[in-house]
């Protein structure tokens, strides 16, 4: 098994930056990457036809969603998409995801067209699939509308539930949650374990927990960490 290095939130939220800026890595092939594992994994744990249901925030975690929304159509799968700005702005990299997606034919649902959130969950059933892409390394204490009603449904549902990253309402520096927290089957983190992940007291939040890379080398990453990169 791989070795991977334990980041901090601190550390897990600048390590994309600093390998763009090193290593001239885009910010959309890093996404890609992302993406790409995580439908790895589902694929590996999803049986059946059962729905893929992807919800997304406005930051880099929801463009990760929105990407694994595409590259699945490109397999055959057709993913329901929910995107919830909560009033904020995408980043860059989630917005040209955005943009390919639709561009490319995908039907992404905002937050003021859903009715109720919990009678799109109640339908769900444990051949189903919810891939929480909702607010990923940055979550310090307890979640704020809509996404506190939303992780409820999901929590509520019959359905599998793959948190991307970190689940939604998990602190990732110490592994505990301060009000709703996702209660994911499996988790797909990036480039290293999450510090917080390594706490007995994540487990119910994370359920099995898989590393995937995003094409940075691991050598380069753990020089990083060190502060060893000129």
């Amino acid at each position: 098994m791989t070795d991977y290095p334990v980041l901090t939130r601190e550390q897990a939220r600048h390590v994309d930056a600093a390998a763009m800026e090193h290593l001239g890595l885009p910010g959309l092939l890093l996404m890609e990457n992302a993406a790409r594992g995580v439908i790895e994994e589902l694929t590996k744990r999803r049986a059946g036809k059962g729905r893929v249901l992807i919800l997304c925030g406005p930051g880099n975690n929801g463009g990760d969603g929105l990407a694994i929304a595409r590259l699945l159509a490109s397999m055959g799968v057709d993913a329901d998409v929910y995107l919830v700005r909560a009033g904020k702005d995408l980043t860059d990299d989630a917005n040209q995801n955005l943009g390919f997606l639709q561009a490319s034919g995908g039907t992404v649902v905002e937050e003021q067209m859903v009715g109720s959130w919990k009678q799109i969950f109640v339908e769900l059933t444990d051949r189903d699939w919810v891939l929480d892409c909702l607010l990923g390394t940055g979550v310090r204490g307890e979640p704020r509308p809509p996404f506190m009603a939303i992780i409820e449904a999901v929590n509520r549902s019959a359905a599998q539930v793959l948190a991307v990253d970190v689940p939604s309402g998990l602190d990732c520096d110490t592994g505990t949650a301060d009000g709703v927290c996702i209660h994911a089957n499996t988790t797909v983190t990036f480039a290293g374990m999450k510090r917080g992940f390594l706490h007995t007291s994540a487990g119910q939040f994370t359920g099995d927990v898989t590393v995937a890379h995003i094409g940075i080398p691991l050598a380069w990453v753990r020089k990083w960490l060190n502060n060893a990169v000129e």
